[in-house]
């Protein structure tokens, strides 16, 4: 919060725009991300939930518009200034994204290897308490990509998006392809981590469980910009169609049983 009970808006999203040859993805797109929530993105197939994502994280240049991390608008920075804003946050892609020919140790080193000067015996440490940190057996820190389940893989490719103690963490489809109790574990691990950890979390999700579970506010794609942002109970007054069909549906009211015999 800021002095004045104000929340303090650590992502600014203004007028986006972002197309590829002649197809619009967003179109005057605004949001805000407050320090300290987690956010999930929701919408409907093609409506560039991944693609506002790398847009923030920089991996592709907007047609127009203003993003603003940490008060700075990242495109006016000087390239140092900017590499050090990006160095706090991390990113968990949908895939682990992890390199297939370095160990998890190794994976987790990465950023630490190309961003900080350290000894090999402390970045051991540090990779060895991260895969402690994301509930992977310390043996995990010796084994290769291809050795690991769908959700070790995400665990790992988590400890490396906390490689450099970010205060943002972006996912993309975190629970994507796990079973039930897999995802539900993993929502716990993501919650656990940012009241530990006082993390902002901007999670895209198509995972009704995991909005239910452990999101603050969700922000609504369609009509190529967000069209509502808020709670859960806020999405459910809504009266956008997408939005009517996606929140009371039946696989809304089974998220909503399971979240409230969750809590009881």
């Amino acid at each position: 919060m800021g002095v004045s009970g104000q929340k303090d808006v650590i992502i600014s999203v203004r007028g986006l725009r972002t197309q590829f040859g002649e197809h619009v993805v967003h179109n005057h797109l605004d949001l805000d991300v407050y320090r300290g929530e987690v956010l999930g993105i929701v919408g409907g197939s093609g409506t560039g939930k991944s693609v506002l994502l790398r847009a923030i994280v920089g991996l592709l240049h907007p047609t127009a518009g203003k993003i603003s991390v940490f008060g700075h608008v990242l495109d006016d920075l000087p390239a140092d200034q900017r590499q050090q804003t990006e160095q706090r946050w991390g990113v968990l892609f949908q895939d682990g994204a992890l390199f297939s020919s370095l160990t998890v140790a190794q994976n987790v080193q990465a950023a630490m290897r190309e961003q900080l000067d350290l000894p090999q015996n402390l970045m051991d440490e540090l990779a060895a308490m991260k895969i402690t940190m994301v509930g992977l057996d310390p043996s995990a820190a010796h084994k290769l990509p291809h050795e690991l389940s769908g959700g070790m893989r995400k665990r790992a490719g988590l400890a490396r998006a906390l490689a450099l103690d970010p205060e943002i963490v972006f996912l993309d489809e975190p629970t994507a392809g796990l079973d039930p109790i897999g995802a539900a574990a993993f929502d716990a691990l993501i919650k656990q981590l940012q009241q530990t950890l006082g993390l902002t979390v901007f999670m895209v999700t198509h995972d009704l469980d995991s909005l239910y579970a452990i999101c603050d506010r969700i922000a609504v794609l369609a009509d190529q910009r967000v069209v509502v942002a808020g709670t859960i109970d806020d999405m459910m007054q809504q009266s956008h169609p997408w939005i009517r069909e996606y929140f009371h549906g039946p696989r809304a009211r089974a998220a909503d049983a399971s979240a409230h015999s969750a809590v009881t």
